[in-house]
């Protein structure tokens, strides 16, 4: 099959941001996303009843709402506009006494407890999935940045996953699952690589390679629609993007704003690195499979394999390395402010060790841990 993709200004940016709706006193999740979003929709008389919001979106659970952003052209216009959606969204939920908050799981309110969205898709996904399908309580931050040619999708793809571990490290934030501590820095990470299509994207040499795949899972009836490739990382050719779907729910706008940056500025940087004719490197599967591993299980305490012949280095000094070395690219997209707060994450700690703080403050009540994430979303990051 031909698979079109779309053109777009290269390294624009646009980002969705998974919110879970909580009940304002106990922290439990509040299944109320059907009222929030008619709430939402109602202020805005140009749209009809069934009508979506463009930028406040439905999810799979009734206890979530997604905000998008429209096409950006740097991190701090993102942020403006996801800060925009979420005064929206608090018009709707603050008198309902219902919070927002943002982590890659809810520390303990039941999954398979957790009702879901009345639309046949879902419905679909949960009778095909079963038990795994329903524990899906899980939160993300997904990053697209805009492609000016088709050839360039998959190398770009390939040089996102050189950094799997580093966003993967960075974000994590569900070390909880249904009242205990898994151990893990994120669990999510593990948890949604249990649908079918989801987890790392396999690496093609080609277009037509990649054509075939997709076609492969059409013809045996894997998927219906090419949305339903769920890969960490992805091409998305109806936008004319590359998404990058690694990162566990961010709690805070500031965190976002320093992903979405640093994600545009590696994007930039290998799209430069296309345009003056050079190729980017690419790591054996079993190397970014096992750095996948390291950085769900130890976060930013990763050590990570960086090259095809198996060197290793912490995580947080590879970082630190690739913010100084971006410094001049942040500079030409006009985000060096946003891509600095990613050393911020690092020296504050991610939220997986914010949340195991929090717990040990508070003798292991996870409620408190909620509350906290619910503050930070609403005041900006603690100290």
């Amino acid at each position: 099959m031909k698979i079109d993709f779309a053109s777009s200004r290269q390294s624009t940016l646009g980002v969705e941001w998974e919110l879970a709706l909580v009940d304002g006193k106990t922290g439990e999740l509040a299944s109320v996303a059907n009222q929030v979003l008619r709430g939402v929709a109602s202020r805005h008389p140009e749209l009809n009843e069934d009508d979506e919001h463009p930028h406040i979106k439905q999810e799979l659970l009734l206890n979530t709402v997604e905000l998008v952003t429209g096409i950006c052209e740097t991190a701090a216009e993102a942020k403006e506009d996801l800060n925009r959606s979420v005064a929206a969204v608090r018009e709707i939920t603050d008198p309902m006494g219902v919070e927002l908050f943002c982590a890659g799981s809810h520390p303990f309110s039941p999954p398979q407890l957790q009702p879901v969205t009345d639309k046949e898709r879902y419905a679909k996904l949960i009778d095909r999935t079963q038990w795994w399908g329903r524990q899906m309580v899980i939160y993300g931050v997904h990053v697209h940045v805009g492609l000016d040619r088709r050839d360039k999708a998959l190398p770009v793809l390939d040089g996102l996953v050189n950094y799997f571990p580093h966003f993967q490290a960075l974000s994590a934030s569900s070390p909880f699952w249904g009242g205990e501590d898994t151990g893990y820095a994120s669990q999510r990470a593990l948890m949604f690589q249990q649908l079918p299509t989801a987890g790392l994207p396999f690496q093609f040499t080609s277009w037509a390679e990649y054509e075939s795949y997709v076609q492969d899972m059409f013809t045996t009836g894997v998927i219906d629609t090419i949305s339903e490739i769920r890969w960490d990382i992805r091409p998305v050719p109806a936008l004319g993007t590359i998404e990058m779907r690694i990162c566990d729910g961010l709690a805070t706008l500031e965190e976002v704003g320093a992903i979405a940056a640093l994600t545009q500025c590696l994007v930039d940087e290998f799209s430069t690195t296309l345009n003056n004719g050079g190729t980017i490197p690419t790591m054996p599967p079993w190397h970014v499979q096992e750095n996948k591993w390291r950085a769900a299980r130890y976060g930013l305490d990763a050590i990570i394999i960086l090259d095809a012949a198996g060197k290793e280095q912490l995580v947080t000094d590879h970082l630190l390395e690739t913010l100084n070395r971006l410094e001049p690219v942040a500079a030409k997209l006009r985000c060096s402010d946003e891509l600095a707060d990613v050393e911020k994450i690092i020296s504050r700690g991610a939220g997986y060790q914010r949340q195991r703080r929090v717990a040990a403050e508070n003798g292991g009540n996870l409620q408190a841990v909620v509350l906290d994430l619910v503050k930070q979303m609403r005041n900006g990051p603690t100290a």
